[in-house]
């Protein structure tokens, strides 16, 4: 089985909060992947709440984003529809950080995660590179340690465009396959 992971394609990372040049550019692409993807389809929601600037990860960077349930959190233009044509809407981890904690994929209760035997190949799309994507690259190369990880690089950006080459660069030296 193949599976599609959709990182963070969130409205505040895109034209809100976060949002950055070319990030917009991605939401073809990225709808079309979902569409013609043949296997389960996952995507994460950088998810966090009021307290936000209280964090850790809010100290370090004060810019208030994907608040659960704020129109910031939703998932970004055609990958969203394609998501519910798809039927994958409910197929999705929230997630307090930049990866998946092990408990976020154990307890996520809208579908269950394939065992290491099932899974093939694991590709994932999305933002931000250097942050979310590589993070749970490599979350889930650790989750799924026989299946090839792949990073569509192309379908992947970043706010700094020398830190995007340089995770994917990083990701490929963690034998990754990245296409660019």
């Amino acid at each position: 089985m193949k599976l599609l992971i959709v990182v963070d394609y969130q409205k505040d990372f895109v034209d809100g909060a976060l949002g950055f040049p070319g990030a917009d550019l991605l939401d073809e692409g990225i709808a079309q992947k979902i569409l013609n993807h043949q296997g389960p389809i996952i995507y994460t929601l950088d998810t966090h709440t009021e307290d936000y600037l209280n964090t850790r990860e809010g100290k370090a960077l004060p810019i208030e984003h994907c608040i659960d349930g704020t129109e910031g959190w939703n998932v970004y233009g055609k990958t969203r529809e394609a998501l519910k044509q798809k039927g994958a809407e409910k197929s999705f981890v929230k997630k307090e950080t930049f990866g998946m904690s092990p408990a976020e994929f154990e307890e996520s209760s809208q579908f269950k995660w394939p065992d290491q035997e099932e899974v093939e190949s694991v590709e994932l799309v999305g933002l931000v590179t250097n942050m979310c994507v590589i993070s749970n690259a490599v979350l889930l190369q650790a989750k799924y340690p026989q299946a090839q990880i792949i990073v569509d690089g192309r379908l992947c950006d970043s706010f700094d465009k020398e830190l995007h080459e340089k995770a994917l660069d990083v990701m490929e030296g963690m034998q990754i396959k990245v296409i660019r």
